[in-house]
């Protein structure tokens, strides 16, 4: 019953590193979204509905229930499938739950990005700075130094292209749709983690009520922001097995 971790947006599985290295567990699987630093199939549209039928499908490789923990966008799928199909989780652990509250706002670089043009010009812009300069940007909202230097490296028009279709498939009322059966998600052990530090996700009461809407335990995190998993990996990994460990209490 492996432990399996997915990343977010504009992410690789490398966020995971300084974390994984805390964890008392070996058993961990590091997934690696569709075009994030690896090829998109042909024909992957990058869609959000895309991006659930991977993961299930990944999952169902497994052959397993799986200890599920999601970061950003994979917290946002992870949020889906725990709705769809619970059935592949043994529990689950997600960082936006406030994805799907009904009164959820997009931060202003989605908006960015979902906006036709402004979005193209945004990676146009942004592909064309030196990796050292894209690096410094990610330092500045929360990226330790080599994540964000390794993350600006991989960074490429086909890593654009999926964010720009994700997040246009994402525009509101999608998320709230989502939201609409959440109550299913209770039918495994869930966290809902809720960093208050997080400026990505609006208002930690988001994250809160649709926790408890999906009949999870609500982890509230004093002092850590999105990246969570670098800012302190040793009290990340200690918060994770503490949830595992009450499973089987």
């Amino acid at each position: 019953m492996p432990a399996v971790l997915l990343h977010g947006v504009p992410e690789t599985p490398v966020v995971w590193g300084p974390l994984v290295r805390e964890l008392k567990r070996t058993d961990v699987i590091t997934l690696q979204l569709p075009g994030f630093g690896v090829p998109a199939p042909a024909g992957f549209g990058a869609t959000k509905e895309e991006y659930v039928e991977w993961l299930v499908s990944e999952l169902q490789t497994i052959g397993e229930p799986v200890d599920f923990v999601g970061h950003d966008w994979g917290g946002g799928f992870l949020n889906r499938v725990a709705c769809l199909r619970p059935d592949l989780l043994r529990s689950w652990v997600s960082d936006t739950t406030g994805l799907i509250h009904p009164d959820y706002v997009w931060h202003d670089i989605a908006q960015v990005w979902q906006t036709p043009e402004a979005g193209e010009q945004y990676f146009v812009d942004v592909l064309a700075l030196p990796a050292e300069t894209v690096a410094e940007l990610y330092a500045s909202v929360g990226m330790t130094g080599d994540v964000g230097a390794q993350l600006a490296r991989e960074s490429n028009e086909e890593m654009g292209r999926c964010i720009l279709s994700l997040y246009r498939s994402a525009a509101q009322p999608a998320m709230v749709e989502w939201g609409r059966d959440a109550e299913r998600a209770a039918a495994r052990p869930g966290m809902a983690l809720v960093n208050l530090d997080d400026p990505y996700l609006r208002d930690p009461e988001f994250g809160k009520e649709m926790g408890r809407r999906m009949g999870a335990r609500v982890e509230v995190v004093h002092d850590m922001g999105h990246w969570w998993m670098l800012q302190d990996p040793v009290r990340g990994a200690a918060v994770l097995e503490d949830f595992w460990t009450s499973l089987d209490e």
